[in-house]
């Protein structure tokens, strides 16, 4: 039986005046899968989620999820729909607590909740991301991990069929790292669909079923971790050839 299509990419693009971000890019995510997308710097990894999650409009190309057409759908109507996403650089409120800042992601979340159940859910979904001891905090007593964290239980709040994660794990030390790892494999286990940014090209292929590689705005290879980082265009354009020695 052929996978499910969740999400699918057709001939986007996304030029900012004369640079094109994205050229005629390509992709499907299959549901209940983790994709781990990769690719150098400047290749279009973090345009490609904000396109999918509305913070951009495509000037080209279309994106279905779940069969419809949300081509330019803004992010509140995508989160509505299952859409999900952290940012490389976490977004917080800093005027509210940290327990606080993934309540509100309740209330106004895919469901809403009163206030009473948003906070009780939010004291859950810190446990799970392992911040139960830390809602009473502002958010800026927090260390980068754990903003990482707090990071991932707003987008958990809003109760995604699709999570985008764009570096969650970026600055966190081995440990870190480890733990963000099996946070996300519970979050697959959950039934959660994962696309997966990183720079870390061992962490995403331990855990990808799949790497896309984006390169210069366009995807250069889709597939098996250990097919696509042994594919020569891969190699020249992101890995080097030490990897390909290694």
């Amino acid at each position: 039986m052929n996978p499910e299509i969740l999400l699918e990419c057709r001939q986007v693009r996304m030029a900012f005046g004369g640079v094109l971000a994205l050229n005629h890019t390509d992709l499907s995510v299959y549901r209940g899968e983790i994709l781990g997308l990769v690719g150098p710097n400047g290749s279009g990894k973090t345009t490609l989620i904000n396109v999918i999650s509305g913070q951009y409009r495509p000037t080209g190309g279309q994106i279905r999820f779940q069969g419809a057409d949300v081509t330019g759908a803004r992010p509140n109507h995508l989160a509505h729909l299952g859409i999900a996403r952290t940012y490389q650089i976490p977004r917080p409120f800093h005027s509210f607590t940290v327990l606080d800042n993934v309540a509100m992601a309740w209330m106004f979340g895919r469901r809403g909740h009163s206030r009473e159940e948003a906070r009780r859910r939010a004291h859950e979904t810190l446990a799970f991301v392992g911040l139960a001891e830390k809602g009473h905090l502002a958010v800026d007593q927090l260390t980068l991990h754990e903003r990482k964290f707090l990071e991932l239980a707003r987008a958990l709040a809003l109760e995604p069929q699709l999570l985008l994660l764009d570096e969650v794990l970026a600055g966190l030390n081995p440990a870190e790292v480890e733990m963000g790892l099996e946070l996300i494999r519970q979050l697959h286990r959950q039934g959660i669909t994962l696309v997966f940014v990183e720079h870390n090209v061992g962490a995403v292929a331990r855990l990808s079923h799949r790497l896309a590689v984006l390169n210069y705005g366009e995807t250069i290879a889709v597939g098996p971790p250990e097919a696509v980082l042994q594919d020569p265009a891969v190699v020249a354009a992101y890995l080097g050839e030490e990897y390909a020695a290694s």
